[in-house]
């Protein structure tokens, strides 16, 4: 009995690991400071993709995909999408930004906590990422790494439908 439940949690990891689950429902609003005390809110992003990542610096999965987010951000920051990290644990904010330096993380790092419930309600494990579309719709969200060209084929082909 064990091995087939385990069996089935990785059958499902590497279902959510394939692509971005899809969703369609409005992204909450929310407002939080970032690690130098800039305030984010996600209305003030309306016209570009955001990508909120939920990770935590213990969490290796979490720190794999950091240089994808990096990659997929500064591609494309000055244009059309973000990238938003935010931090689900119990960490002091000197600990945060040094990571945060010593990771050379790009976009915005914001703190929240250990909580599992957030904006858009509780998170399923770490990391774990809602792609929200330009009109404010969490569009996609996947359990597990993502990559730089997971989420650009996703906002591809969900750009394409739109047409």
């Amino acid at each position: 009995m064990r091995s087939v439940s385990l069996s089935l949690l990785a059958a499902t990891v590497l279902l959510l690991n394939l692509g971005m689950a899809r969703a369609d429902a409005p992204m909450p609003e929310f407002r939080l400071p970032d690690i130098t005390g800039q305030s984010h809110a996600l209305s003030d992003m309306r016209g570009k993709w955001v990508v909120v990542n939920f990770w935590a610096t213990w969490c290796p999965p979490c720190r794999e995909e950091i240089p994808e987010l990096i990659q997929f951000h500064d591609r494309h920051y000055r244009k059309d999408a973000v990238v938003w990290g935010v931090n689900l644990e119990k960490i002091d904010q000197a600990k945060l930004a040094g990571f945060v330096d010593e990771q050379m993380i790009s976009y915005p790092v914001m703190n929240m906590g250990p909580t599992r419930n957030t904006p858009v309600g509780p998170i399923p494990g770490l990391p774990t990422t809602y792609l929200v579309a330009p009109d404010g719709r969490v569009v996609a969200r996947t359990v597990g790494t993502v990559t730089s060209e997971m989420l650009e084929k996703y906002m591809a082909r969900w750009e394409a439908e739109r047409k």
